[in-house]
């Protein structure tokens, strides 16, 4: 929230010293529910709004100078985003051509920063600029390619009216711009595929009032947009018995399953991605069951996960956890935890079965951790698959013994 000697602090920030101070300055249970409603917060909504700044968040913006105001970003997945707008003139563009403009960033409160503080604090990365006329500016991205035509869209009427539409596949993102005689097509590089990127609204002289945004339920398939360049790949060494794996962000991908098995033990390696700054970016071990033995799919049910740093949830009504985590003298401090996972290492996660009960076990730079599910109705095989959040896992050994 906001205070008289700063702004909000980040939910990022906010929710990695909740974490810290679990079971010391803050109740376990209530500090749990707070973690669990910050990651479903994926929008920021939680954050105290600032009436002073609160142009950022409507949808009618006003710009003098170039980027004098920019709006909130809009978040842009793998869902195709469509964003509809009008652009006029105000008292200092009279008789100009106006053309709005956008800017490509990440953020981790959504928001356009140029205080060098709030840059540093936000954790701030601009990957460029895009006028609607197809005129470009890189910044952070790779490489910026631009397409334009002079074919308008058929459903734009008025001369002052734009229709934007973006999507992001991994380390790729398309934004198209259409007017009433043109239209722009962009396809940028992005340095890798952990980042986030948002959309901000601007321009020079003008007023921006947005009319519509309306997100896709449909996932873009993943060769939509054409690649411009290579792929950022940290898992092309040898493989183990079963494939490498690279999560770019929240689960976003898995390992395959493994049956578990009383004695199972999945060994391998793990180092955090680059983009890599905060205690949950480590890997995860998911338990569920489905009927191909794969995460997500056909009748797919999670039941349960468990973090390296020590965090682990019941995800099914019908399972309960009993937890069970140390220091050991190798723990020096979360931040050093965090600089030896991007520095790499390799570990071994053990599980025990008995009755309707699954342990898991394992130790990982001084974080002891023994997690124990209990399984409630529950008829099929359980499986184990490794995911995570910014990490990339390689050499992945299955020990059935």
């Amino acid at each position: 929230s906001i205070r008289s000697y700063r702004d909000p602090i980040s939910q990022a920030k906010v929710r990695e010293e909740i974490f810290k101070g679990i079971g010391t300055q803050f109740d376990p249970v209530y500090a749990k529910l707070m973690l669990q409603m910050i990651d479903t917060d994926t929008e920021y909504d939680m954050k105290e709004k600032d009436n002073a700044k609160e142009t950022k968040n409507t949808d009618l913006l006003s710009v003098g100078k170039y980027r004098s105001n920019v709006t909130k970003g809009i978040h842009i997945t793998n869902c195709m985003t469509t964003i509809r707008l009008t652009v006029e003139p105000n008292g200092n563009s009279a008789g100009k051509s106006l053309k709005p403009s956008m800017v490509l960033f990440d953020s981790l409160d959504g928001i356009v920063h140029t205080d060098e503080r709030e840059i540093d604090e936000y954790l701030y990365f601009e990957y460029g600029e895009i006028w609607s006329d197809g005129r470009t500016g890189t910044e952070g991205a790779r490489k910026i390619q631009t397409k334009v035509n002079n074919d308008g869209s058929a459903d734009i009427k008025d001369e002052n009216e734009y229709k934007i539409e973006a999507v992001r596949i991994k380390d790729h993102a398309m934004i198209r711009i259409s007017g009433k005689k043109q239209t722009a097509e962009i396809i940028a590089a992005l340095p890798d595929s952990s980042r986030f990127m948002y959309i901000g609204l601007t321009g020079k002289h003008c007023s921006i009032s947005i009319k519509d945004t309306v997100k896709s339920e449909e996932v873009c398939p993943v060769d939509f947009i054409p690649r411009i360049a290579e792929e950022i790949s940290f898992i092309n060494v040898p493989e183990g018995d079963i494939p490498n794996v690279q999560i770019d962000s929240f689960r976003t991908d898995a390992s395959e399953g493994a049956v578990i098995k009383d004695g199972l033990k999945l060994t391998f390696h793990v180092q955090s991605l680059p983009t890599a700054r905060l205690v949950w970016h480590c890997p995860f071990i998911d338990i569920y069951c489905s009927d191909d033995g794969r995460v997500n799919g056909k009748n797919y049910r999670d039941l349960a996960f468990l973090r390296f740093d020590g965090e682990c949830w019941s995800c099914d009504p019908d399972c309960s956890l009993e937890l069970n985590i140390n220091k050991t003298e190798e723990f020096k401090d979360w931040d050093d935890w965090k600089e030896r996972s991007q520095t790499g290492y390799d570990t071994v996660v053990t599980f025990h079965t008995a009755d309707n009960k699954i342990t898991v076990i394992t130790e990982n730079i001084g974080i002891s951790i023994e997690s124990t599910v209990i399984l409630n109705s529950v008829d099929k095989p359980v499986y184990a698959a490794i995911t995570g959040d910014q990490v990339a896992v390689t050499n992945i050994r299955v020990n059935n013994a």
